[in-house]
């Protein structure tokens, strides 16, 4: 059983799009007064406050402000809940300290559980149910149905959006090939058997336009919290067209993303590639070459890399095969030869893998023909085993129930 993804398009009326708008103000409150209550408790009394304590603390909560009452107990605790995840990312170094939230950045809430809302739907459109409210019309289509475990609301780009996260057994067919996948800027893929697809570029073809834009929007005026200003219209109307290209671009890349992982996975049931490090590979530059740094880390982020490993993880996850990430470091792809093993390093502008034993290759493929068999020769017993994939961060809230509070 693994756990999938769905989202669908919602189409509230005047009178829903209302109350989805109230919802979504007091859920961003809601946030805003729990990252209060633990940043004060700690800085006055020198005490922290955890979830269960502002979990208990809700129906006395609800007495004071009684607008609350139509939303959701379980769906409150979720709010919570994104502050106490945020608050332990920060703890363990992984985020930053948790701030408040305008509701221009604060997206939608989320219902951990069936209670509350119910989709009617067997996967192909249908209707939304909340409580409180009636059906909202939904569209969308799901490649595979199963049984809905949590939902979430969200607000983007001036549309509403139901992601249900859904339990179902998947299969994807796949061959019995076994294939090495090596990633890159020239060519976004180079296969070990010889297969070069070439990157798309969609940022780079959409650059100069993508410029233009911007430039037009720096010249209205812009909106300025601590000078009080708000934005001019014409700014607000850029700002639109901006989006508009950026998110033209995102969707062409993911939608790339998918194809070539569908590709891969339908014809190998074993695919290595190398492990990459992008947070270091595109790091910002400092001092001389800031210029040429700044564009090879746009040329890396513009291929989605790390969009296309997770792609061709799941999908493999999908079909019961094995995904195997070579450690680069040790292994060393792109300096090895990958008949005789003998290893030269090489500059960027060396295309082609030439050695001394007599073997000519294209420098990316010689790569994943390494991989490969680098893959090849560990052990593979945990081919056909099935792994689950983490899907919605609200999954630990259902095996925690709301603490009672012991009487005095």
């Amino acid at each position: 059983m693994l756990t999938r993804r769905v989202t669908f398009r919602l189409y509230p009326s005047k009178t829903q799009t209302a109350w989805l708008f109230g919802w979504r103000k007091l859920h961003q409150l809601l946030y805003n007064s729990a990252v209060a209550d633990c940043k004060d408790s700690y800085q006055r009394l020198g005490q922290s406050v955890d979830y269960f304590g502002q979990q208990n603390a809700l129906p006395a909560f609800k007495q004071v402000w009684p607008e609350y009452n139509v939303l959701g107990s379980h769906a409150l605790q979720a709010t919570l809940k994104r502050v106490d995840f945020a608050f332990q990312r920060f703890f363990k170094g992984l985020g930053k300290y948790p701030r408040f939230k305008s509701i221009r950045h604060f997206s939608g809430w989320t219902y951990p559980d069936r209670a509350g809302w119910k989709a009617h739907t067997v996967g192909d459109n249908g209707t939304l149910e909340l409580s409180k409210l009636e059906s909202i019309k939904m569209r969308g289509k799901a490649r595979q149905w199963g049984t809905p475990t949590t939902c979430t609301i969200l607000y983007r780009h001036k549309c509403w959006y139901a992601s249900i996260t859904i339990n179902c057994e998947l299969v994807r067919e796949t061959g019995d090939g076994a294939v090495g996948v090596d990633l890159g800027c020239l060519s976004a893929v180079a296969t070990s058997e010889g297969q070069l697809i070439e990157n798309p570029r969609y940022l780079g073809k959409t650059l100069a336009k993508v410029k233009q834009v911007s430039r037009d929007k720096r010249r209205k005026r812009a909106p300025s919290f601590k000078k009080r200003i708000k934005a001019s219209s014409q700014w607000r109307k850029a700002q639109k067209r901006v989006s508009k290209l950026t998110r033209k671009i995102s969707s062409q890349r993911q939608d790339w993303a998918h194809k070539v992982a569908a590709q891969i996975v339908s014809c190998n049931s074993l695919v290595a590639t190398e492990k990459l490090n992008l947070r270091n590979m595109t790091r910002k530059a400092r001092g001389q070459g800031k210029r040429q740094k700044a564009g090879l880390n746009r040329s890396i982020l513009d291929v989605g890399m790390g969009y296309l490993r997770s792609c061709l993880e799941y999908k493999l996850t999908e079909a019961n095969g094995v995904f195997i990430e070579v450690p680069t470091q040790q292994v060393k792809p792109s300096q090895t030869c990958p008949q005789c093993g003998r290893q030269e390093k090489k500059t960027l502008e060396q295309r082609v893998h030439s050695c001394p034993c007599g073997c000519i290759e294209n420098r990316d493929v010689a790569a994943a023909q390494v991989m490969l068999n680098w893959a090849l020769g560990m052990s593979v017993f945990k081919r056909g085993e099935t792994s689950s994939i983490s899907c919605g961060s609200m999954r630990q809230l259902g095996s925690k129930k709301r603490q009672k509070l012991a009487p005095l």
